[in-house]
């Protein structure tokens, strides 16, 4: 005979929120007409979890509303070896050039 029973122990999955959910309670939240707990409780989620989501949004939009067109910045390293690249290059292009006029000049030169 068995005078002790185990009870079965059920425990609440979490609820797993998606980001229209979410973003729905922070912008009410952000507005600020409702208080935290008005807005929690009309959502059914926890309020530190309503002002946890918000300072997040708050934080990330800088970088979410910042302009794409800038071209982030070159490392001095990476854009100074570039340059010396290019410096190269044009150098090279440069000494091409004045050989090949002054051979053009003396081929015209012989030809007169």
């Amino acid at each position: 005979m068995v005078w002790w029973r185990p009870q079965e122990v059920i425990m609440a999955q979490r609820r797993q929120h998606g980001g229209a959910f979410k973003t729905r309670v922070v912008v009410e939240a952000i507005a600020g007409h409702k208080t935290v707990n008005e807005i929690a409780s009309r959502y059914e989620v926890h309020p530190s979890q309503v002002a946890k989501w918000k300072a997040e949004a708050l934080q990330r939009l800088p970088e979410v509303l910042a302009d794409g067109r800038k071209v982030p910045a070159e490392s001095g390293s990476r854009r100074e070896s570039r340059l010396y690249e290019e410096i190269g290059r044009l150098r090279m292009e440069v000494e091409y050039l004045k050989n090949s006029w002054a051979f053009a000049r003396r081929a015209a030169s012989r030809t007169d």
